[in-house]
């Protein structure tokens, strides 16, 4: 009787013990579990379809994740106030718990104050019987501004993503008067592309758009860009597949596949009488949670980023490539063989982009 009552002493006591325990790692887990500190992220052109679209996404953690909370600032043009003041109210309607303030104006210095992220998506859409130089005319006089704010008011290490077109001379035009940002934190939006590229895939092999990978968009945001599935791959029953051997179609690959990409964006506009909004706002959430948080590992993605050189581009060009990233950094994917094929696509894109530099700075000048 003895050693069955020291027995149950014995149990109460592990119990008691397993219990206090438990009591002190919630009383210090209490203390651990500290919300993030909130992330400003600036939408120019937020009254606008693409701006419309991507705020809540934002807001709901589609960008950053469902545990970072946010401080929308958005900056459009004053005649756009009123319809901005709006898309404030319904943000602030939506009750959206992720949302910790939200600043609509169209001051350029107020909007860029503390900025951790800036999605560029405002700028000047080409109208009939505009030449190409006066719509680059009038991006170059919207950048130089903003840019300057950014350099200016922007926090340290701000990311910036461009959206509006020409996206990757409107970088390249965005780093020239915000030299103090660095190089690889100046981005433009190609993954709209590459995820049209994969939803083409995927459609054309019926299966899930998750079960392609590593598509690569080379090059302009234009219809010069090169859609390359050379190096992507579909998962099949037997493993991840070649995309060319599972398709078993190079006429469609090389000519219908990447002229569909190609010019989606105005298939949209002749379908909807408007342009892409809610693909582009996905995509911008896309490309920067990719960049802030990382890609997953054996997948890369497709982002506009200044050339080092790497596979014969000229150095100096906002121009899209594979990139993979980790802790905040992209990196291009290096060793991919390129066949004669895509080398001309290459450089074909390439040249284009450099024709528009060119453009660009002599409305500089």
């Amino acid at each position: 009787m003895d050693s069955l009552l020291r027995g149950e002493e014995k149990s109460v006591v592990v119990l008691v013990c397993v219990y206090l325990i438990w009591k002190i790692i919630r009383y210090i887990w209490s203390f651990l579990d500290v919300q993030k500190e909130p992330v400003v992220v600036l939408v120019t052109g937020a009254a606008g379809q693409i701006g419309y679209a991507l705020v809540p996404m934002i807001a709901r953690g589609a960008m950053l994740g469902p545990d970072q909370p946010v401080i929308l600032h958005m900056l459009d043009i004053e005649p756009a106030a009123e319809s901005l003041k709006g898309v404030k109210m319904e943000l602030i309607d939506a009750a959206f718990p992720l949302l910790k303030g939200v600043v609509a104006t169209s001051d350029p210095v107020e909007a860029c104050k503390g900025v951790n992220i800036a999605v560029m998506v405002g700028g000047f859409p080409r109208k009939e019987g505009m030449e190409r130089k006066d719509v680059m005319s009038k991006n170059v006089a919207i950048y130089k501004a903003q840019a300057s704010a950014l350099e200016q008011h922007s926090a340290p290490n701000c990311k910036v993503l461009v959206v509006a077109n020409p996206a990757n001379t409107n970088a390249l035009i965005l780093k020239e008067f915000a030299p103090s940002i660095p190089e690889k934190n100046v981005t433009c939006l190609t993954r709209l592309d590459h995820n049209r590229a994969l939803g083409q895939i995927s459609e054309k092999l019926f299966v899930h758009v998750g079960d392609v990978k590593n598509v690569i968009i080379w090059g302009n945001h234009s219809s010069t860009q090169y859609p390359d599935v050379n190096h992507a791959t579909v998962s099949t029953c037997d493993g991840d597949k070649p995309v060319r051997e599972v398709v078993a179609d190079d006429k469609w690959l090389n000519k219908e596949f990447i002229t569909t990409v190609q010019q989606r964006g105005a298939a949209i506009i002749k379908a909807r009488k408007l342009s892409s909004a809610l693909s582009a706002a996905s995509s911008a959430c896309d490309h920067i949670r990719n960049w802030v948080l990382g890609t997953p590992k054996g997948t890369w993605v497709s982002m506009g980023v200044y050339s080092d050189g790497s596979y014969g581009i000229q150095s100096g060009l906002i121009y899209s490539f594979p990139v993979t990233c980790e802790k905040g950094e992209w990196s291009i994917v290096q060793g991919l063989k390129i066949d004669e094929f895509s080398r001309g696509k290459m450089d074909a894109t390439a040249k284009e982009l450099i024709e528009e530099k060119e453009l660009a700075y002599s409305c500089l000048s």
